[in-house]
């Protein structure tokens, strides 16, 4: 077997949308195309015995053991990868239960579709699958201990972490959406002027005062003491003489730890002797110079968590231990520990696993213990220093046993020092007391404190502590989105996009929107490019200027890795044609249709897909949707518009030479054709279309009539406001319309419009590409042929995969069969083509450039404009 193709989907996508994270793996299966699993002896029960919960998938019957009798049955090792891949990522902790099997047009090749939580994990375990699958079908005996052990640690990389993910999971339970940013580590949470930033328990909100003074661990003993707050006594201390005066002072036993440190990093507590007291030293030093000497107070190891100035939770925490039965080793009380299902690895699940490192070496050679030795029964042994979570400690839930003094007392700490979320470490002998009647004493103030041992405590209850998180940063009737308009469609999205968006900033709304040529925030274009991908479209999402996003969805960033949002409030989808057919494995005009009618899928239901009744295609993707349904077409008699109005639904159409919106049985009319730049006088047909998406689009967004009316008038078509969209430059010999169409729908709207356009003699500049099929290269010839005089033949600096001799055969192949008498000239470089077209043009000429280069053509047309005119002015002077 061979890979031939992975995509990873990070968001609703041609595959799935109710699935947006899965890995898309194209897989020719080579010499086992004509093999089934039932061919290999015993298949079934080797797959059990390598993974085990395997046995669990349902596979299509729905039971438990579903797949396994398929496997017993006979079916193909594409099935079998897709179900390892699922299996081996939940045996890392990753649980991941979607899958499906697609035949791939090429014969003997599938494409491999299952879910995956982190990215990483789910291209490893494709890998891996493949690999396994392999040996299993050549008899050979593997293992997957390798395989595990390496998603575990990818896991713990990627992996949000339990804080994390327990805020996030609150936020997509109260439909706030998130962006993970895996450079920063932040996490944002909403879209545009509504996010809010997590970096684990640590949010925008925290004050970095706050942050600053739990840090340091001397600066907020000082600041507690003056307020009141119990602490217990302590020294910093930089050298070992310092150290054995402060011991002197304080007296035992001690504690010892980083001045700057966290998660008990470099901690050692109950220190009794000078040569513990000089390791506790040395170990706190490996984490910051200054090191803090303190009085050690005995009582249980509390956390309490205040959120928002209230206090929310408390836990008792119990560093790793283990308990002596008389006849087990250490080593073994140990195994038994980690045998608990509650134990994983880091932080995979509520518990972790308990490690014997040089902590733990260091406190048995202590207690004149080994990993052989025998604990009595009963006897307790600390394996940690400190009650960490991370380290194997445990925690027990105390909410409810927590005295009003120390709720109050915690809920004065985290204002003191400043804290949105605050962790205080406190030792008690008994939390359901006042803290000065037990002589205990607040040891440590955390910023961004673990939440885990809230979230999953060992014992006592669960406490969702993430929503009062989510409650602070979104209090209820609060926005957290801003609304999305998806623009897609083979011709016109860029188009109709920038009109959407030109509508929306003259009601005043601040407006991100991306296209084939940029990311524009507020009308200033920041990034450069055909921006139309997953990534731009986050862009616009996460600038903290934009109340409106207006995003154009190309194919081609829907095929790779999905949408960047999983639901929109308006998808506009504006038509399908042939383009880019036999790419990215889409080669039918229902295969497209397939790929663009995701827009419409996302919309939220009350939302609106507004779909084009003239293209029967778009208007198929009407079935099965739960949002609200609004169409426009060029003709108020299309039965499709009368059947749908006289349900009560909505239409723009043109209407008697009008722009007009039907609601029920009403029409509204926006504004004549001919008064609306965009059109061209109405020439421009397929402009109308883009005129009709738009004022749909606004007239949803609750746009008054009279302001879509304006900004239909004030949107006038030119290289600033539509680059490469119908830009048309009047020259004094020859008019110039300088356009991006590249395919055959676009190239036949530009025929129809010069088709209507009064000219002595009409010069196209055309240019093919090699990732299109012959027969639309045919077309583009022919197509110009039906409506120039003359055709230069120019060629696009990437070829993409053809010879320029093949593309430029093909398209006088095309131009042959309209006007075999035809002589087009071959001029390769788009500028020399324009710039002769130019020079050599008869007085009263039209020149259309099907551009590549757009910045480029408009700047040469522009200067040889100046250059005529100068001429022109220098003549009648002469005169």
């Amino acid at each position: 077997m061979k890979i031939v193709q992975l995509k990873i989907m990070r968001g609703p996508n041609y595959w799935s949308i109710k699935h947006p994270k899965i890995i898309v793996l194209k897989l020719d299966l080579e010499d086992l195309r004509h093999n089934l699993t039932s061919e290999v002896p015993n298949l079934g029960q080797k797959l059990q015995k390598l993974l085990p919960g395997i046995y669990r998938h349902r596979s299509s019957e729905g039971t438990e053991g579903g797949f396994i009798r398929l496997v017993n049955q006979g079916t193909t090792f594409s099935k079998a990868v897709q179900h390892i891949a699922l299996e081996l990522q939940t045996m890392a902790g990753m649980s991941s239960g979607y899958g499906r099997c697609y035949a791939a047009p090429e014969p003997g090749v599938d494409f491999v579709v299952f879910s995956y939580q982190e990215e990483r994990a789910g291209e490893y375990a494709a890998e891996a699958a493949v690999r396994i699958t392999e040996a299993l079908a050549r008899g050979e005996r593997v293992s997957v201990i390798q395989d595990v052990a390496k998603l575990h640690q990818i896991r713990e990389d990627e992996y949000f972490g339990p804080s994390t993910e327990a805020i996030v999971q609150e936020a997509v339970n109260r439909n706030i959406p998130y962006i993970q940013n895996r450079q920063s580590g932040l996490i944002h949470l909403g879209y545009g002027i509504y996010q809010k930033h997590i970096q684990a328990a640590m949010t925008n909100k925290t004050s970095c005062f706050g942050v600053e003074s739990a840090g340091d661990k001397n600066v907020t003993k000082r600041i507690l003491e003056e307020a009141g707050i119990p602490v217990p006594r302590g020294l910093t201390v930089y050298n070992t003489r310092e150290l054995e005066e402060a011991i002197e002072e304080l007296g035992y036993p001690v504690v010892t730890k980083p001045l700057n440190g966290n998660q008990g990093k470099g901690a050692s507590i109950n220190i009794q002797n000078w040569k513990d007291a000089t390791k506790g030293f040395a170990e706190a030093q490996r984490y910051s110079e200054a090191v803090i000497v303190e009085q050690f107070i005995k009582g249980f190891d509390y956390r309490l968590l205040v959120i928002d100035g209230k206090f929310i939770a408390a836990a008792r925490r119990t560093p790793a231990m283990i308990v002596g039965d008389g006849k087990s080793t250490i080593r073994q009380l140990v195994n038994q520990v980690n045998k608990d299902p509650r134990r994983g690895v880091g932080h995979e699940k509520a518990l972790t696993h308990i490690k014997i490192d040089k902590i733990s070496r260091g406190i048995l050679r202590e207690k004149n213990l080994t990993l052989l030795s025998v604990l009595a029964a009963g006897e307790v042994l600390y394996l940690k220093k400190t009650a960490n979570l991370s380290t194997g400690g445990t925690a027990t839930d105390v909410t409810d046993l927590v005295h009003p003094y120390n709720v109050l007392m915690a809920e004065r700490v985290a204002g003191i020092i400043g804290l949105d979320i605050c962790g205080i470490d406190v030792m008690a002998s008994d939390i359901a007391i006042p803290l000065p009647e037990t002589r205990g004493a607040v040891i440590e103030v955390n910023a961004a404190p673990g939440l885990r041992m809230h979230i999953s405590p060992t014992e006592g209850l669960a406490r969702n502590v993430a929503e009062p998180i989510i409650n602070m940063l979104f209090p209820y009737g609060c926005p957290s989105r801003i609304p999305i308009i998806a623009v897609t469609g083979t011709n016109g999205k860029t188009t109709t996009a920038r009109l959407i968006s030109h509508i929306l900033n003259f009601k005043g709304y601040k407006v991100g929107f991306t296209t084939t040529d940029g990311i524009y925030i507020q009308g200033s274009r920041i990034i450069k490019g055909d921006t139309t991908g997953a990534y731009s479209s986050e862009f616009v999402l996460k600038d903290p200027t934009v109340n409106y996003a207006v995003l154009e969805c190309a194919r081609g960033g829907m095929l790779r890795s999905g949408l960047a949002f999983k639901q929109c409030d308006i998808g506009v989808v504006m038509n399908v044609s042939e383009d880019h057919l036999g790419l990215g494995d889409i080669h039918t005009l229902e295969d497209m249709a397939r790929v663009k009618a995701v827009i419409p899928k996302t919309v939220c239901q009350d939302g609106y897909a507004i779909l084009n009744a003239d293209d029967d295609l778009v208007y198929g993707m009407a079935a099965g949707l739960r949002c609200k349904i609004a169409y426009f077409s060029l003709s108020e008699d299309n039965p499709r518009i009368i059947e749908h109005i006289s349900k009560g639904g909505l239409a723009a159409v043109l209407e008697d030479g009008y722009i007009s919106v039907f609601k029920n049985t009403y029409k509204i009319r926006i504004d004549r054709v001919g008064d609306i730049p965009l059109t061209f006088g109405g020439r421009a047909r397929f402009n109308i279309y883009n005129v009709l998406a738009a004022t749909l689009a606004a007239y949803t967004s609750h746009i008054e009539i009279n302001e879509i009316k304006t900004a239909l008038r004030t949107f006038i078509p030119s290289a600033e406001t539509t680059p490469g969209r119908m830009n048309l430059f009047k020259l004094p010999k020859a008019d110039v319309l300088i356009d991006y169409a590249h395919n055959t729908a676009s190239m036949e709207a530009i025929r129809d419009f010069i088709s209507h356009t009064p000219a002595h003699h009409k010069i196209g500049i055309i240019a093919g590409v090699g990732d299109r099929r012959d027969e639309d290269l045919k077309s583009i010839g022919r197509i110009a042929a039906e409506v120039f005089d003359e055709i230069i033949i120019r060629q696009d600096k990437d070829l993409r995969g053809r010879e320029g001799k093949e593309i430029n055969h093909l398209l006088k192949e095309g131009i042959f069969m309209v006007k075999p008498e035809m002589e087009p000239l071959e001029i390769n470089q788009e500028a020399r083509a324009l710039a002769y077209a130019l020079e050599y043009a008869p007085e009263g000429s039209f020149i259309t450039l099907f551009a590549e280069d757009i910045p480029e053509a408009v700047k040469l047309v522009e200067n040889f404009r100046v250059i005529q005119h100068r001429n022109a002015t220098t003549d009648q002077r002469g005169v």
